[in-house]
């Protein structure tokens, strides 16, 4: 999930636990052999045109859903939150809510939340309240989170890249720019934070699997996402290129393909060989999330547009 500055004339698209090993690249990962979708069985009667929801936002992001199926999204230049309901009702869920990117709820029913601008985890409960998962003070300065993905245990891992302002400022609050890393915070220890993984040039989209076994990890800038295994203490290992594509955000399903996102949304099943594509008229899709009240409507945010697509397989949070 890239960070989007609240200006929108200004909107630009523009120490690690792990030990350094040659990446290995995972097997079938040649995207250009596989350039059209070849698997219609995850599309209800084989239809992957997305049905538009509204386009009345700035820049929406940050799609999460709850365990009743109920999905959320920000609009971060409006800085807003809203929800969708399993009945189909659109609603503001919290109004300013801290310019939101990545969200994800955790084992309790809250939504914790990647605040760029602010350099902070935060989590909204139930009602919309906002409190301080990670603040300013807990660790030193972050670049600015950008996605999260929370395991059943509730420690989370979230991606911290480096996004300038457009507008050619320099940020007040703001790590060494070079370490753009991925970094745990394990359930209430604030005050242990570590880096998972300072090799990537920009991390972006980040999932894990319902097992907690593996963590997906997009690449924006340098084009790829990365497969590791999760060791019992949270750190990683078993670094494997999974597919030549980076993403904003990304997702899973229950048959463990992977969503990435960009100009249009690639499905990737997991040997890595590209199985589909959808596209929407908007070619900037950031985020999406499985959600509905079987968890199996597809919600996409593009920019100014959201979209919800019903399918034949269901997401996994």
């Amino acid at each position: 999930m890239k960070r989007y500055t609240i200006l929108i004339y200004c909107l630009s698209l523009s120490c690690s636990f792990l030990k350094s090993k040659p990446v290995q690249a995972a097997q079938q990962t040649d995207s250009a052999k596989h350039a059209e979708p070849i698997d219609s069985t995850l599309f209800i009667k084989g239809n992957v045109t997305p049905k538009l929801l509204s386009n009345q936002f700035l820049v929406t992001e940050g799609a999460a859903v709850g365990s009743d199926g109920t999905l959320y999204f920000n609009d971060i230049n409006d800085d807003k939150t809203y929800k969708y309901s399993p009945q189909g009702q659109l609603s503001v869920f919290k109004l300013n809510s801290g310019n939101l990117s990545g969200m994800y709820m955790d084992p309790n029913g809250n939504l914790a939340a990647c605040s760029s601008s602010s350099h902070q985890l935060l989590m909204l409960d139930k009602k919309g309240k906002i409190t301080t998962l990670l603040g300013k003070n807990d660790f030193e300065p972050l670049n600015g989170p950008n996605d999260l993905w929370i395991n059943k245990k509730g420690d989370i891992y979230f991606t911290d890249p480096y996004y300038p302002p457009s507008d050619g400022s320099t940020s007040i609050i703001r790590s060494d720019t070079a370490s753009q890393r991925v970094l745990l915070l394990k359930k209430g220890q604030t005050s242990k934070v570590v880096t998972i993984e300072g090799e990537l040039i920009k991390p972006n989209g980040i999932v894990g699997t319902a097992d907690g076994h593996m963590l997906y990890i997009a690449d924006i800038k340098a084009d790829k996402t990365y497969r590791y295994s999760i060791n019992a203490d949270g750190t990683l290992k078993d670094k494997v290129v999974f597919f030549n594509k980076g993403a904003d955000g990304i997702t899973l399903d229950e048959r463990g393909n992977l969503y990435l996102t960009g100009k249009m949304i690639t499905v990737v099943n997991p040997k890595g060989v590209q199985i589909a594509v959808i596209r929407t008229p908007s070619e900037t899709i950031t985020n999406l999330c499985f959600g509905g009240s079987n968890h199996d409507v597809l919600l996409i945010t593009a920019m100014k547009e959201v979209y919800i697509l019903p399918m034949n397989v269901k997401g996994i949070e």
